[in-house]
């Protein structure tokens, strides 16, 4: 059993952080105090009462730190690392975009592992989630990957390393990016449907595609219209977080979903005017 903090109570640090207590002990770290966890499936609802914390000063050492907050919180994330890193302590950074290794500069390098999620869930309310599927979890072949996968033996979510993690990440990324037609549309999957809305993400894949390659990533032509498929056979109302901060009148993680492709784009002389665009539109609008 491992002492496992969990910072960030939303969508996917709730379902997490439920999942991971039916075997270890969890400590979750909130802006809010919070009563049990409960996430509901398909095939039933299981439940979690974990120790919540709401003050970083009250925090102490554990095994591992698994980080699920917005792209836009990392310093108040990072108020929690003081009381919670020990001499062994690694932290899983859980986030969207490709970033993941630059966000916590204060801890050293080799004790930060970036992870790669694909977990259809959604907060209905404080400690209420809704969980579409199984989803996984992707995070780099070596020791540290190989520990943080063992945390969910046991559970229905199907954490493995993978060799080429750059090349995961920027496929993660190119799902994202495309997401975005939801958050100004205000619908959810479903609108993948609409050819005309099918063609933009489309072309904002293919920029995703030029840019990554250029960072590493090995990624074929055809996942422009892998995404816009996959996007179709998805819950036809599961609603990607771009979308859900913005129905919630919250910042959003446009910056690591779509413009971290605009600065990676200028950076290789990649042009990404659809990305730019959208984004442009997207920010105006909130």
């Amino acid at each position: 059993m491992m002492r496992i903090a969990v910072i960030g109570a939303g969508a996917i640090g709730g379902t997490l952080a439920t999942w991971l207590a039916q075997t270890h002990e969890v400590i979750v770290c909130a802006r809010s105090p919070l009563g049990d966890l409960e996430v509901e499936r398909e095939d039933g609802t299981i439940r979690a009462t974990p120790l919540v914390l709401t003050d970083p000063s009250d925090a102490t050492p554990v095994d591992w730190i698994l980080c699920t907050t917005k792209t836009y919180d990392c310093a108040s994330a990072a108020a929690w690392l003081p009381g919670l890193m020990g001499p062994d302590t690694r932290l899983a950074v859980i986030q969207n975009g490709v970033e993941q290794r630059e966000r916590f500069p204060m801890v050293p390098a080799d004790r930060v592992v970036p992870v790669i999620i694909d977990l259809p869930a959604e907060r209905t309310a404080p400690g209420r989630l809704v969980q579409r599927r199984n989803g996984s979890i992707h995070v780099p072949d070596d020791a540290n990957g190989e520990a943080f996968v063992t945390l969910f033996a046991g559970t229905v979510i199907d954490a493995q390393t993978t060799p080429d993690f750059v090349t995961a990440a920027w496929r993660k990324l190119a799902i994202n990016c495309s997401g975005i037609v939801s958050g100004l549309t205000l619908r959810p999957a479903e609108v993948a449907n609409d050819e005309g809305v099918a063609e933009v993400m489309r072309g904002l894949v293919r920029e995703c595609i030029a840019v990554g390659r250029m960072e590493g990533a090995d990624l074929p032509d055809k996942l422009a219209d892998q995404v816009v498929k996959w996007t179709t056979l998805a819950h036809p109302q599961s609603v990607n977080s771009l979308h859900a901060d913005r129905l919630a009148g919250r910042q959003t993680e446009v910056d690591a979903r779509n413009l971290v492709i605009v600065r990676l784009g200028e950076k290789h002389g990649i042009p990404t005017p659809l990305n730019q665009a959208l984004a442009a539109i997207l920010i105006a609008s909130a």
